[in-house]
């Protein structure tokens, strides 16, 4: 049986907002998987001025308990920004409902500022997924092989000052310049890569949260989540629409020739386009400096290197111009 996938996201005029006694909170419709999901992962734009901050939390269908995600609040001097960790469902951004669910909803906390100004919910999804990954071939080659510009940046030349864990938010940054989102550092740089890292940062794991890390991004180019694709075709389709794509790879030593990491259980990497062969064209801030960033990758080790290491996990980043095509892993299609 393939890999079962679904995206699906609500604006705030969505579900329901209910003021009871001290505490706001907005809740989404229930919503059907269509499968026995095993994992979900949730993302959000919110807007937190003045110290204000919110708590996400989800329920499976059949259960009373709420498990809470995360705290987030935005800003690089945020005090109410953490994911939880007193939950055994709870894997950082990651919840593992036990026994599996088919139906779920979201709950959002909005916690306001010492003023009494709540935070603004834009916009809440998550994506749910179960079922093996196919990982013995490489998928075939799609009809488009395209390269977009996308600025390099490496992680690494902040090595000094923790840099070494950044590649999430160098590679949100690379791709956010790329929208033009987001404004160039003082030296120069296409983006002020440290300053993204204390915009991300989560005290309990780092910098490498997928939910923290596209919620920064959501607020600098708009839209942004995460997904899982089901192979490079995938992400050949949001290349071809103009969109590179954050993906989650983690590999053995020596098993994706040519990166500059020679294993890794996790990492990440932009996705900026294909080969005429099929290759995967990407930005790899593991790499010494930035103009030694952009590298070739065999698209069968690749592909091997991001089905198996976290499910075909990317983050998607886009402009309000720019139209994903329909899917299931966009939330487009119903």
């Amino acid at each position: 049986m393939p890999r079962r996938i679904r995206y699906d996201a609500w604006s705030a005029t969505d579900g329901g907002l209910v003021r009871r006694g001290g505490m706001t909170t907005w809740t989404s419709p229930w919503r059907l998987a269509g499968f026995a999901f095993t994992d979900l992962v949730a993302s959000w734009h919110a807007r937190t001025t003045g110290g204000s901050w919110i708590e996400v939390a989800v329920q499976a269908r059949g259960s009373r308990r709420w498990h809470t995600l995360a705290h987030w609040q935005g800003g690089r001097r945020a005090t109410r920004r953490t994911s939880v960790e007193d939950d055994p469902e709870v894997d950082t951004d990651i919840w593992s409902p036990r026994g599996g669910a088919d139906a779920y909803r979201l709950r959002v906390g909005l916690h306001p500022s010492t003023s009494g100004r709540l935070p603004t919910l834009e916009r809440i999804g998550a994506v749910v997924s179960a079922g093996p990954v196919r990982t013995t071939t490489s998928s075939p080659l799609g009809r488009t092989a395209r390269i977009l510009d996308v600025p390099r940046l490496s992680q690494m030349t902040h090595a000094d000052i923790g840099g070494g864990g950044w590649c999430s938010p160098t590679s949100v940054a690379m791709v956010l310049a790329h929208a033009g989102t987001l404004p160039p550092a003082a030296d120069g740089r296409p983006a002020d890569v440290p300053a993204a890292a204390r915009e991300v940062l989560d005290p309990a794991y780092g910098a490498g949260n997928w939910s923290f890390n596209t919620a920064w991004a959501a607020s600098r180019s708009g839209n942004a989540f995460v997904t899982r694709l089901r192979d490079l075709r995938d992400a050949e389709r949001l290349v071809a629409a103009g969109v590179p794509v954050v993906a989650s790879i983690a590999y053995a030593p020596g098993a994706l020739r040519g990166a500059p990491t020679h294993g890794t259980p996790g990492h990440l990497v932009v996705i900026r386009g294909f080969t005429g062969c099929g290759d995967v064209v990407a930005n790899d801030p593991g790499a010494p400096s930035d103009r030694s960033v952009r590298r070739t990758y065999d698209r069968g080790r690749f592909e091997r290197a991001w089905l198996r290491g976290y499910g075909g996990l990317v983050y998607v980043i886009h402009r309000d111009d720019q139209v994903l095509p329909r899917a299931p892993w966009t939330g487009a299609a119903r």
